[in-house]
């Protein structure tokens, strides 16, 4: 497996599990709805999250939740691109990944000093995207979606949830590597086009990803509906449950967390080094 990328000249080990923490500046996330607005505001949260150890740092302008409405272009630049270059400004050590689907943002934020893309869409939401990425040589994270924020949960029709999710984030690999993309990170993309019991299935038998395709996992389950659905509670309560989760997604084998907590992901990350000694 790749146990490295290359961050701008920098080659991040991933050979111990990292931590991403989320910067939402969005109006209207699940979790985190315009708490991270203002610049102020999104260098606060981003100091907080160094400080409690995150290893990425990842920003995002759309709203991703089921229903969200796309913004244009302009608005998503408008929000993303002066916070960008503030936190770069303020902490230039910060490994930076920003989610977008657009290739134009994409090409932007890595000319500001972002490091790493995270498509949502995997390349389906612009057809630039996958020669960009070439181009930009930067590490692409690879999320496994169907359709938008407003259809997805209508296709969740799988044989198999797991190979076919495999299959099709394989054809995209197949894809960017002969473009000579070299990292890709791979997400299954929990809670986009999945049912409740997808979602569990999934994690259950993520090792068969690292069997398979054997590039590196991130794993996003934070605080998102498959557990709080499951357990009756608000996203605000799901911080326990996101917790155990987890702990099962770096045993299954995910190298990469995507959490709004870092503080408790870093201390799910130490303890499973632990077990591992």
């Amino acid at each position: 497996m790749v146990n490295t990328i290359n961050c701008k000249g920098k080659f991040v080990s991933l050979e111990k599990p990292k931590v991403m923490g989320i910067l939402n500046i969005t109006p209207d996330s699940f979790f985190d709805a315009g708490k991270n607005n203002s610049i102020n505001s999104a260098l606060k949260q981003t100091e907080k999250m160094l400080n409690e150890g995150a290893d990425f740092i990842d920003i995002g302008g759309i709203s991703s939740r089921p229903g969200a409405v796309d913004i244009s272009y302009e608005e998503e630049k408008k929000r993303v691109l002066p916070i960008l270059k503030e936190i770069l400004k303020k902490f230039p050590e910060t490994i930076i990944s920003v989610d977008t689907f657009r290739s134009e943002i994409a090409i932007q934020s890595i000319e500001i000093g972002a490091s790493i893309i995270n498509d949502i869409s995997g390349g389906d939401r612009d057809e630039k995207m996958f020669d960009t990425i070439a181009k930009l040589n930067c590490p692409y994270i690879l999320m496994h979606m169907r359709g938008n924020s407003t259809n997805m949960q209508e296709k969740t029709d799988y044989n198999n949830v797991t190979i076919d999710v495999i299959k099709e984030l394989s054809s995209k690999i197949n894809d960017l590597q002969k473009k000579n993309v070299c990292d890709i990170i791979i997400d299954p993309g929990f809670g986009f086009s999945k049912t409740l019991e997808q979602n569990y299935r999934l994690l259950n038998e993520l090792d068969v990803f690292n069997t398979i395709i054997d590039l590196p996992i991130l794993v996003g389950v934070s605080r998102k509906s498959m557990i709080w659905k499951k357990l009756n509670i608000s996203a605000k309560e799901s911080l326990n449950a996101t917790t155990a989760l987890n702990m099962i997604a770096l045993k299954n084998g995910a190298k990469i967390l995507r959490v709004h907590d870092v503080k408790e992901a870093r201390e799910v990350v130490e303890l499973y080094n632990q077990l591992q000694l």
